[in-house]
């Protein structure tokens, strides 16, 4: 069985993604400099995902290209309006009380639209076992914890042992601090998740089994006498017509060299996780032009290591695919397409106003019901 915290919520938390590691491009694998990773570029895609009334948005982190995830969000923050920052932390890269701070201040200077990506993947020029990996990320957020919500940090564990006063590192959230998105495939991560996060994300594969993970989540968490929401991040491409969508999806692959695909791959600091290495297996079992189901492409994998497909179709066929994923149980869906403002804007116009959509953070009580919202925001929330 599903559980999940939002059961009684029809809505979905719709969100974009911000190209912040050098991931735009017009065709995957034919670099052009135009797409290239700037402050320019993702700024102004964040702000048009803010400006259409997307309600999160994700900062990756990436050490071999792009720019620094913290440095970038904390000076895209106050020019939003709406939008949550859904800003992603590799666990060990600061000193944890370090962190905590840099989160509370980012989280005032947002109002509580933040959000937190929990990465557990290798850090620059190490190379640990999942296990290692895992038990930092643990530390890391039980020292969170300690921070944003009492007065002293009293901690044992492998990796860190302090004892300090937490003032001045309390979040604008004071419930508990900003929600904490996590995705991890092995055991351990699993185990983490159920115990700590609050929104589970998986990439994206058959429904068969997405819901069989799910319900491992659940009685996981339950375990823990806690539910978690879950999440998908997946790209799309969607068109007028199916044919234009399939046609878009092919032209996106068209210049893509499977050698130069390979290097993409295996550059990534996560090209030997076991979420990987689902896609692949994915990927694999794909039909001759990439789709593992009907409107599931998974050509993106071909040159991407993480998530490797796109939902590709008309507007009411990525809507009914949408539908189906909430019936599931999955409130939250993090988006993207190539290049990613053309495509944010598509999905804009096309999908976006006929979906009901929530904040995660509002749901679970972490941002007072009075944040201000825009007029455009107010419209969708029906």
């Amino acid at each position: 069985m599903i559980n999940i915290r939002s059961k009684d919520i029809n809505a979905a938390e719709v969100s974009w993604f911000a190209p912040i590691c050098n991931g735009d491009d017009q065709y995957l694998g034919a670099r052009d400099d135009q797409y290239k990773s700037s402050w320019q570029n993702a700024r102004d895609i964040l702000l048009k995902a803010d400006q259409l009334g997307y309600r999160n948005i994700l900062c990756p982190s990436s050490y071999q290209v792009g720019q620094d995830t913290w440095t970038f969000a904390s000076a895209v923050a106050p020019m939003t309006e709406q939008i949550n920052l859904l800003t992603a932390i590799r666990c060990g890269e600061l000193h944890p009380p370090m962190l905590a701070r840099s989160i509370a201040t980012l989280d005032h200077i947002l109002q509580g639209r933040l959000t937190i990506n929990i990465i557990s993947s290798n850090l620059p020029g190490l190379n640990e076992d999942s296990p290692t990996r895992y038990q930092r990320s643990r530390e890391v957020i039980e020292i969170l914890k300690q921070a944003w919500t009492q007065e002293h940090i009293s901690y044992r564990g492998e990796h860190y042992q302090l004892e300090l006063p937490t003032d001045p590192i309390k979040p604008y959230q004071q419930n508990g601090g900003p929600l904490l998105y996590f995705g991890g495939y092995s055991d351990p991560g699993v185990d983490l998740c159920a115990e700590h996060c609050d929104v589970y994300l998986m990439w994206p594969e058959t429904k068969d089994r997405l819901r069989a993970h799910m319900e491992k989540l659940s009685a996981k968490a339950a375990a823990y006498g806690r539910t978690i929401d879950f999440g998908l991040r997946v790209h799309v491409i969607v068109r007028e017509t199916e044919s234009a969508a399939r046609a878009a999806a092919q032209r996106l692959v068209s210049q893509l060299d499977d050698a130069a695909g390979k290097e993409i791959r295996e550059r990534a600091l996560d090209a030997k996780s076991l979420g990987v290495s689902r896609q692949t297996e994915m990927r694999d079992s794909s039909d001759q032009e990439g789709y593992v189901e009907p409107h599931l492409w998974t050509g993106i994998g071909r040159a991407r290591s993480g998530c490797g497909a796109a939902l590709v179709g008309d507007p009411d066929q990525i809507l009914a695919q949408l539908r189906e994923y909430m019936d599931m149980g999955i409130r939250s869906f993090i988006l993207s397409g190539y290049p990613h403002m053309e495509e944010c804007e598509l999905f804009g116009r096309y999908v976006l106003p006929q979906i009901e959509t929530i904040s995660m953070p509002q749901v679970q009580g972490r941002i007072p019901t009075s944040a201000p919202m825009t007029p455009l925001a107010a419209a969708k929330r029906t």
